[in-house]
């Protein structure tokens, strides 16, 4: 398993939201590029980016910032966050990401996720965002009435690389991962599962190493890598090292 440290971008500022709110942002960075690259000289070998503004708005916002990380950094990077269609992806991969992750277009519009696997193969990934196991979509505004295994589930064998799985309740409050739901889906379905949400120590980094054998194979953490309550280097350390519990 890896950990994943996430940059949130809005307005060009690296912040973090709690619960999803975007009312209820905190700006941790005013230079999302030289904060990337704090990430990757601290071990990460992914990073996690997220265009909060495209999310809620439909189409890409912080384009700049974007490709700004991208020149500053030497590891993969993943991106979701307001890309609907083709030309988005095809975008966005253009410009250097490894990876790009479809959330509210995988909900809306599935064929969308089984022709960029197609055209894109293993650089596609998909978000699910859920509240009480249903989930939620327009970045995290909308809730639906299909449940995350079964959104996942239709995504089976079509070559999606992982699944984000991100508990909206959990998300920036520090609370730890819901694991007994990220668990379950990781055994729901054969795509490999990112847990996200949460995580706010190494006590919970180590809490989802123990399901990694369910398919859990990466861990993404924002607010408690930024406060402090989980030193990045310590988090990547010990899972190189294994799960002792």
């Amino acid at each position: 398993m890896i950990v994943i440290p996430a940059i949130d971008l809005k307005e060009g500022n690296c912040v973090r939201l709690e619960q999803g709110e975007m009312n209820r942002d905190t700006v941790f960075s005013d230079n999302p590029a030289e904060q990337a690259l704090k990430w990757q000289e601290a071990g990460a070998e992914l990073l996690h980016l997220v265009d909060l503004d495209g999310a809620f708005a439909g189409i890409p916002k912080n384009k700049a910032a974007i490709e700004a990380i991208i020149k500053t950094i030497t590891i993969p990077a993943q991106l979701g966050g307001g890309i609907r269609d083709i030309a988005t992806i095809e975008a966005y991969l253009s410009l250097g990401l490894s990876r790009v992750i479809i959330g509210t277009a995988a909900q809306r519009n599935p064929e969308l996720v089984i022709e960029a696997c197609q055209k894109f193969p293993g650089r596609i990934v998909v978000g699910i965002d859920a509240k009480n196991g249903m989930v939620a979509v327009q970045g995290w505004a909308e809730l639906t009435d299909i449940s995350a295994v079964d959104l996942a589930r239709k995504f089976e064998d079509c070559g999606v690389t992982a699944i984000i799985y991100t508990d909206i309740s959990r998300d920036g409050m520090m609370g730890g991962p819901n694991l007994e739901a990220t668990k379950a889906l990781a055994e729901a379905i054969s795509i490999p599962v990112i847990a996200s949400g949460g995580i706010s120590s190494l006590k919970d980094i180590e809490n989802l190493m123990a399901i990694e054998a369910s398919g859990v194979t990466g861990a993404i953490t924002g607010k408690a890598i930024y406060t402090g309550a989980i030193n990045l280097r310590e988090a990547i350390d010990l899972t190189r090292r294994g799960c002792q519990c």
